[in-house]
């Protein structure tokens, strides 16, 4: 008898260590969202996630990545979702796999500029792009003294940080300004820590968003926008991208899209229904930006929450009468 239970146990043993040898597997979920770095698109996502899950009993992975791998990913259906895709940043993208991609039609109106705070302007007389030109100026930004300012343009992975890459050199102040890319939440910093001590700062900025809310900002004069002067290439579609681009006007009027794979509309029509209705404002975006970069709120939780709250006009969206 006890041979056969050392025989059992020894077999058992086996079992698991040959059980033990193969990796893990999951369920792969209904839908994949992706998730942007900033903080309305993280919290958006996950909107859209908890909507799904709940309502709709799907299981919805969000997965954070760069827009050029999300797009790739809608393309070959691999995600299903993009919770903020920014025009015209975005265009080249949003041509390129048009066959693919699909825009909800609702864009929450924004805007994107060169922006600095009241007390910069007061200090030091800037009020417009053209300023930054003369390095008299701009060495009130210069804090390590290598004859050059420093000013944030945005995330590494943002498309918006190359173009205004392109703007810096297009209008001239990439000679005197060195641009600095960091994520949002050091930029953001950087800004929160130069109210405080009655510093000089100059960013690259956007609305809507919460520092608009937080700080008495300024934004940059500069000439209109002009087609015509407005000529962007991204990195991914020409490597000489800089040189043979040239942008030395304002950003055009943004706005920012829900997108989703075409492929979704058949799959699941009424997911796409879903995403076609929801109509974010301009006010709901900064609250997210608040919840996240002030309160400190994880983005999954403040979604939970702002689903629970906003339970009648979810089911409008997902009855497709919010419109």
């Amino acid at each position: 008898m006890r041979q056969r239970l050392t025989r059992l146990g020894q077999f058992a043993g086996l079992v698991l260590s040959v059980w033990m040898t193969f990796p893990a597997t999951s369920i792969a979920a209904d839908l994949v969202v992706a998730m942007p770095n900033w903080p309305s698109g993280q919290v958006t996502a996950n909107i859209i996630k908890t909507t799904l899950e709940v309502n709709m009993h799907k299981s919805v992975d969000v997965e954070e990545m760069g827009t050029m791998t999300a797009f790739a990913g809608l393309a070959s259906g691999e995600v299903d979702v993009h919770p903020e895709v920014w025009l015209p940043n975005l265009n080249s993208l949003v041509e390129k796999y048009g066959d693919k991609v699909q825009l909800a039609d609702f864009g929450v109106p924004a805007w994107q500029g060169i922006c600095t705070t009241k007390q910069t302007v007061d200090k030091t007389g800037i009020h417009a792009i053209a300023d930054l030109l003369d390095p008299k100026k701009t060495a009130a930004f210069d804090t390590d003294g290598d004859g050059q300012g420093e000013m944030w343009i945005g995330a590494e992975t943002w498309s918006s940080t190359v173009i205004e890459r392109i703007r810096a050199n297009s209008y001239g102040y990439a000679k005197t300004m060195r641009l600095l890319e960091m994520p949002e939440e050091m930029g953001m910093a950087a800004v929160d820590a130069a109210e405080a001590t009655d510093k000089p700062i100059i960013f690259a900025c956007y609305s809507p968003h919460v520092v608009f809310k937080l700080h008495d900002i300024v934004k940059l004069d500069e000439p209109a926008h002009d087609a015509s002067k407005w000529h962007v290439i991204l990195p991914a579609d020409d490597p000489d991208w800089l040189a043979k681009s040239n942008a030395p006007v304002a950003w055009d009027a943004a706005r920012f899209h829900i997108a989703y794979s075409k492929a979704l509309a058949t799959k699941s029509p009424e997911v796409t229904k879903f995403l076609e209705n929801i109509d974010f404002t301009p006010d709901e975006i900064t609250e997210m930006s608040y919840a996240v970069e002030v309160d400190r709120q994880p983005p999954a939780d403040y979604a939970k929450a702002w689903v629970g709250k906003h339970a009648d006009r979810v089911q409008k969206w997902l009855k497709g009468t919010a419109k």
